[in-house]
């Protein structure tokens, strides 16, 4: 775990905050974004998470340089939504977040989607069909 040096501003001293950190903040204010389903953590996310062990830093890798960072963000979008937009609050929300609480200048914050939930539009599409049968079968008892 590499650590970074963060400047205070002051002869008190220096901070040090890990990389993680800096992966777990921007991890969390992407999720928090509306049209998120998740972040896509690859095949050792999957077995962890199917483990039951939560990666807060999955999907996010960070490079970070004396007082700037660079984020990358591997993100799974729910279906229907517009992806430029959501691409755009996360990398607004993500900036903000990372700046406000480490200090830290984000050069970039790039998007990289990686899939689409269609979990609530498969079983919207589901309960329309069974509508549709129920509908079919009282014509067809008349």
């Amino acid at each position: 775990m590499e650590e970074i040096n963060v400047n205070v501003g002051n002869d008190i001293g220096v901070v040090k905050i890990t990389e993680d950190v800096v992966s777990i903040i921007a991890g969390l204010a992407a999720v928090d974004v509306e049209g998120v389903a998740s972040m896509s953590g690859g095949f050792a996310g999957g077995i962890a998470e199917a483990l039951g062990m939560k990666n807060l830093s999955k999907g996010v890798k960070v490079e970070v340089g004396e007082k700037e960072a660079l984020i990358n963000l591997y993100i799974i979008v729910e279906y229907g939504v517009r992806i430029p937009e959501v691409a755009w609050n996360i990398q607004e929300k993500v900036k903000n977040s990372v700046e406000n609480m480490t200090g830290l200048t984000v050069t970039e914050v790039n998007i990289h989607v990686q899939g689409i939930n269609m979990a609530k539009e498969t079983k919207k599409e589901m309960a329309d069909i069974n509508v549709q049968e129920e509908k079919r079968e009282e014509v067809e008892e008349k």
